[in-house]
């Protein structure tokens, strides 16, 4: 073995020797370092992953109010439509119906007007009527040159406004 260790430079001794510390390092470091250091890993992993699927969960939540902030602003949409076109249906019929009674007012002041015409007409003519006895009489009286009866002047009068009515 001298020639070997001749050849080679190496002490065997001194390799076996390094061989066995190395092998009790490795076992050592194995035991207290390796083990703690793949725990750790292993944990931070699981942190990793959780936080993955948090996140995953996160989004799909944001997903899911996404789509119900979706659905309740066309709900809300639609009923602000609807309520739009109800309000412009309430003002439609409003309008009609301040429409008709403006009609139907009007139609009432045009009535009371052509009663109201009317009535003057037929008060002014029993005035023209009265206004035209009296001058009647009047000239009768002096015509005939006596005194006349009521019941002439009435007959005189009711003969006038005859001729006076198939006249006009």
């Amino acid at each position: 073995m001298e020639r070997f260790e001749a050849f080679i430079g190496v002490n065997f001794w001194t390799a076996l020797f390094v061989l066995l510390n190395t092998l009790t390092i490795y076992f050592v470091a194995r035991k207290f370092l390796f083990g703690p250091v793949m725990k750790l890993i292993r944990d931070r992993q699981q942190e990793i992953d959780g936080m993955y699927e948090a996140a995953g969960s996160a989004r799909d939540e944001a997903a899911a109010l996404r789509s119900e902030y979706q659905e309740k602003l066309s709900d809300a949409q639609a009923a602000s439509e609807r309520l739009v076109k109800e309000a412009t249906m309430r003002a439609q019929s409003r309008e009609e119906e301040i429409l008709r009674q403006a009609r139907a007012e009007a139609s009432a002041i045009l009535d009371k007007a052509a009663a109201d015409i009317a009535q003057e007409k037929k008060k002014a003519l029993n005035d023209a009527k009265d206004e035209i006895s009296d001058l009647a009489l009047a000239i009768a009286g002096k015509v005939v040159g006596r005194a006349l009866t009521a019941k002439d002047q009435a007959d005189l009068v009711d003969h006038f406004i005859r001729e006076l009515g198939d006249q006009a």
